[in-house]
């Protein structure tokens, strides 16, 4: 028998042994040996069998811009560099909290194609947002076309604007599920029904995903255990809205969690920690979210720059909010009073003190810095 790695219990290693695996008791000695002594240390990423799995934390890409409001690639792409680091599951772009209804179609393939040629060798699962401003099936089924061309893992899309018609937006829905083989995320909003959800489910083959944000039955807390049951649990579901609730989230049965990118590590972590069986643990991790997000708020993109995701230069562009959604900024998720380009928060208005890129990166390095993965 090898002797443990410094810094390593005998009864861990003896555990990691047990599941073999010699390289993550290397790796695990690697990260404490990181941490301060009086530091707790990293929770590095729990193994996942297999790769590109569609379930777990799928934070949804914020939009950056450079002076001359041209889209910043480099800095886009980061966010999936920075999400293979952390060992976060997907990656979503562009959807609401993206800014989506800001950019012009040549914007969307080109940070299509920059998101997927960063991310193609890596774990992360990348999933490319293709619904469009005006409903257009014809421009959908480019950005769907584009996606599998580009070695995207799945798709998304929001229903057309302005439509409320459950007939039409299960048709919509059912065109889209035909333009490729990659799994459907379905995204719903506003009084988007169970029955219309059981609808896709049963009619569209690879409709197999659902991020949840429609209204009625309670929102997706209340709806998820009736979609379960009536799908066979077959339909895996998805959160939005800030991801405020993710222990009543996990609980329940959610699949998955999409917040943005800019605490999604720690959200990672989280969710790693609670389908290890380490319920206490997640529950103190997601605590440590709770508890950054409640110092006050910050600039749209603050938290990105602190963590050198992206360039202290990054610009946003407004965007009016999505129908259903309202933007909480606060230091987690999103800017100061922002609307449509960096939300992804929803539900709440902004508390607490303003706080600048210094005052951010003191909260990170005092309170969350043992837990950043990425």
């Amino acid at each position: 028998m090898l002797p443990p790695p410094v810094g390593v219990r005998r009864r861990d290693f003896l555990q990691l042994i047990g599941a073999g695996s010699l390289g993550l008791a290397l790796a695990g000695a690697s990260s404490l040996r990181a941490a301060e002594p009086s530091e707790p240390a990293k929770p590095a990423p729990l193994p996942r069998p297999g790769r590109k799995q569609l379930r777990g934390l799928f934070p949804i890409g914020s939009t950056p811009f450079l002076e001359g409001d041209k889209l910043d690639l480099e800095s886009l792409a980061a966010q999936v560099t920075f999400c293979n680091r952390g060992g976060v599951h997907g990656f979503v772009w562009p959807q609401i909290a993206s800014g989506w209804t800001t950019l012009s179609e040549a914007e969307r393939l080109a940070g299509t194609e920059a998101i997927l040629a960063t991310g193609k060798s890596g774990a992360t699962t990348l999933v490319v947002g293709v619904q469009s401003k005006t409903g257009d099936l014809k421009e959908v089924e480019r950005y769907a076309k584009h996606a599998v061309a580009n070695g995207a893992d799945a798709i998304v899309s929001l229903p057309p604007p302005g439509v409320s018609d459950e007939k039409v937006l299960l048709d919509y829905y059912q065109q889209v599920g035909k333009m490729t083989e990659l799994p459907l995320f379905v995204q719903t909003i506003e009084n988007m029904s169970i029955d219309l959800v059981i609808e896709i489910y049963k009619t569209i083959r690879t409709a197999r995903y659902l991020k949840d944000e429609a209204n009625p039955g309670g929102g997706a807390l209340g709806r998820i255990t009736e979609i379960r049951k009536r799908t066979n649990d077959e339909m895996k579901i998805f959160s939005g809205q800030g991801v405020r609730t993710m222990i009543n989230e996990m609980e329940l049965g959610f699949s998955g969690h999409c917040p943005i990118v800019a605490l999604a590590d720690v959200y990672a972590a989280a969710f790693d920690l609670w389908h290890a069986g380490r319920h206490q643990e997640a529950f103190d991790m997601f605590g440590r979210i709770l508890a950054f997000n409640s110092m006050g708020t910050s600039g749209r993109d603050t938290v990105m720059i602190a963590r050198g995701i992206f360039k202290p230069t990054v610009k946003s562009r407004n965007a009016p909010l999505a129908a259903g959604v309202e933007v909480a900024p606060e230091p987690g998720a999103g800017g100061r009073g922002g609307r449509g380009g960096g939300g992804g928060g929803g539900g709440q208005r902004p508390t607490g003190p303003i706080i600048d890129l210094e005052g951010v990166r003191a909260a990170l390095n005092n309170y969350l810095k043992p837990y950043l993965r990425a």
